[in-house]
Protein backbone atom coordinates (compact mmCIF):
# COMPACT_ATOMS: atom_id res chain seq x y z
CA UNK A 1 0.00 0.00 0.00
CA UNK A 2 2.83 2.39 0.83
CA UNK A 3 4.39 1.96 -2.63
CA UNK A 4 1.04 2.61 -4.28
CA UNK A 5 0.52 5.81 -2.27
CA UNK A 6 4.06 7.06 -2.90
CA UNK A 7 3.75 6.26 -6.61
CA UNK A 8 0.45 8.10 -6.87
CA UNK A 9 1.91 11.23 -5.25
CA UNK A 10 5.04 11.09 -7.41
CA UNK A 11 3.09 10.69 -10.65
CA UNK A 12 1.15 13.80 -9.68
CA UNK A 13 4.25 15.81 -8.66
CA UNK A 14 6.87 14.73 -11.21
CA UNK A 15 7.11 15.54 -14.88
CA UNK A 16 5.97 12.69 -17.12
CA UNK A 17 8.25 9.66 -16.83
CA UNK A 18 10.10 8.85 -20.02
CA UNK A 19 12.25 5.87 -20.94
CA UNK A 20 14.55 6.29 -23.94
CA UNK A 21 12.47 9.32 -24.92
CA UNK A 22 9.08 7.57 -24.79
CA UNK A 23 6.51 8.78 -22.28
CA UNK A 24 4.93 6.21 -19.99
CA UNK A 25 1.23 6.40 -19.13
CA UNK A 26 0.70 7.41 -15.49
CA UNK A 27 -1.17 4.19 -14.72
CA UNK A 28 1.82 2.16 -15.97
CA UNK A 29 4.16 4.24 -13.81
CA UNK A 30 2.01 3.67 -10.71
CA UNK A 31 1.82 -0.07 -11.47
CA UNK A 32 5.59 -0.22 -11.97
CA UNK A 33 6.36 1.67 -8.76
CA UNK A 34 3.94 -0.45 -6.76
CA UNK A 35 5.53 -3.63 -8.13
CA UNK A 36 9.05 -2.36 -7.35
CA UNK A 37 8.05 -1.54 -3.79
CA UNK A 38 6.67 -5.04 -3.29
CA UNK A 39 9.17 -7.08 -5.30
CA UNK A 40 12.20 -5.72 -3.44
CA UNK A 41 11.15 -8.09 -0.67
CA UNK A 42 12.00 -11.08 -2.84
CA UNK A 43 15.51 -10.67 -1.50
CA UNK A 44 14.19 -12.17 1.75
CA UNK A 45 14.00 -15.55 0.02
CA UNK A 46 17.62 -15.38 -1.07
CA UNK A 47 18.73 -14.37 2.43
CA UNK A 48 16.74 -17.25 3.94
CA UNK A 49 18.32 -19.63 1.42
CA UNK A 50 21.81 -18.43 2.33
CA UNK A 51 21.12 -18.71 6.07
CA UNK A 52 19.21 -22.02 6.13
CA UNK A 53 20.66 -23.82 3.12
CA UNK A 54 17.16 -24.65 1.87
CA UNK A 55 14.48 -23.14 -0.32
CA UNK A 56 11.76 -24.02 2.23
CA UNK A 57 10.31 -20.50 2.23
CA UNK A 58 9.90 -20.55 -1.55
CA UNK A 59 8.34 -24.02 -1.43
CA UNK A 60 5.98 -22.84 1.30
CA UNK A 61 4.81 -19.88 -0.81
CA UNK A 62 4.34 -22.04 -3.88
CA UNK A 63 2.15 -24.48 -1.95
CA UNK A 64 0.42 -21.73 0.11
CA UNK A 65 0.20 -18.70 -2.18
CA UNK A 66 -2.35 -16.91 -0.01
CA UNK A 67 0.21 -16.74 2.81
CA UNK A 68 2.40 -14.50 0.65
CA UNK A 69 -0.38 -11.91 0.69
CA UNK A 70 -2.52 -12.61 3.74
CA UNK A 71 -0.14 -13.88 6.42
CA UNK A 72 3.51 -13.25 5.62
CA UNK A 73 4.56 -14.11 9.18
CA UNK A 74 4.08 -17.78 8.27
CA UNK A 75 6.70 -17.74 5.50
CA UNK A 76 9.96 -17.47 7.43
CA UNK A 77 11.04 -18.94 10.74
CA UNK A 78 12.61 -16.64 13.28
CA UNK A 79 16.18 -15.89 12.25
CA UNK A 80 15.74 -17.02 8.63
CA UNK A 81 16.09 -13.46 7.35
CA UNK A 82 17.13 -11.12 10.16
CA UNK A 83 16.78 -7.38 10.46
CA UNK A 84 20.31 -6.36 9.52
CA UNK A 85 20.60 -8.85 6.64
CA UNK A 86 17.30 -7.61 5.21
CA UNK A 87 18.22 -3.94 5.47
CA UNK A 88 21.68 -4.54 4.00
CA UNK A 89 20.20 -6.49 1.11
CA UNK A 90 17.69 -3.73 0.40
CA UNK A 91 20.49 -1.15 0.37
CA UNK A 92 22.51 -3.27 -2.06
CA UNK A 93 19.49 -3.67 -4.37
CA UNK A 94 18.77 0.08 -4.28
CA UNK A 95 22.44 0.91 -4.90
CA UNK A 96 22.56 -1.32 -7.98
CA UNK A 97 19.10 -0.81 -9.49
CA UNK A 98 18.79 2.97 -9.27
CA UNK A 99 22.07 3.85 -11.04
CA UNK A 100 21.40 1.19 -13.68
CA UNK A 101 17.96 2.65 -14.36
CA UNK A 102 19.43 6.13 -14.64
CA UNK A 103 21.16 4.97 -17.82
CA UNK A 104 17.75 4.49 -19.43
CA UNK A 105 15.77 7.19 -17.64
CA UNK A 106 16.74 9.60 -14.90
CA UNK A 107 13.08 10.27 -14.10
CA UNK A 108 12.38 6.54 -13.73
CA UNK A 109 15.47 6.18 -11.54
CA UNK A 110 14.28 9.02 -9.30
CA UNK A 111 10.81 7.47 -9.01
CA UNK A 112 12.34 4.09 -8.19
CA UNK A 113 14.72 5.61 -5.64
CA UNK A 114 11.94 7.44 -3.82
CA UNK A 115 9.66 4.38 -3.73
CA UNK A 116 12.46 2.14 -2.47
CA UNK A 117 13.57 4.77 0.05
CA UNK A 118 10.01 4.88 1.42
CA UNK A 119 10.02 1.07 1.62
CA UNK A 120 13.37 1.03 3.44
CA UNK A 121 12.28 3.83 5.78
CA UNK A 122 9.09 1.95 6.66
CA UNK A 123 11.16 -1.19 7.34
CA UNK A 124 13.41 0.74 9.74
CA UNK A 125 10.43 2.33 11.51
CA UNK A 126 8.80 -1.12 11.84
CA UNK A 127 12.02 -2.63 13.20
CA UNK A 128 12.40 0.15 15.78
CA UNK A 129 8.78 -0.31 16.85
CA UNK A 130 9.38 -4.07 17.25
CA UNK A 131 12.51 -3.58 19.37
CA UNK A 132 10.34 -3.49 22.48
CA UNK A 133 9.67 -7.22 21.92
CA UNK A 134 13.34 -7.86 22.62
CA UNK A 135 13.64 -5.77 25.80
CA UNK A 136 14.00 -8.91 27.96
CA UNK A 137 15.82 -11.03 25.37
CA UNK A 138 19.25 -12.46 25.98
CA UNK A 139 22.15 -11.18 23.92
CA UNK A 140 22.18 -14.43 21.91
CA UNK A 141 18.45 -14.11 21.10
CA UNK A 142 18.88 -10.49 20.10
CA UNK A 143 21.85 -11.24 17.87
CA UNK A 144 19.96 -14.13 16.18
CA UNK A 145 16.98 -11.86 15.53
CA UNK A 146 19.06 -9.04 14.10
CA UNK A 147 21.28 -11.08 11.79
Amino acid sequence: MLSLAVAGVLVYLLSPITVFGYGLPPVAVVAYATAVGVLIDLDHFLIARLKTGTWDAVRFCLTNPTAAVADQRRIFDRGDVGVLSRLLSHLVVIGVVVPALALASVSLAVLTAVVLYAHLLSDVVWDIWRLDRYADASTDELVRALR
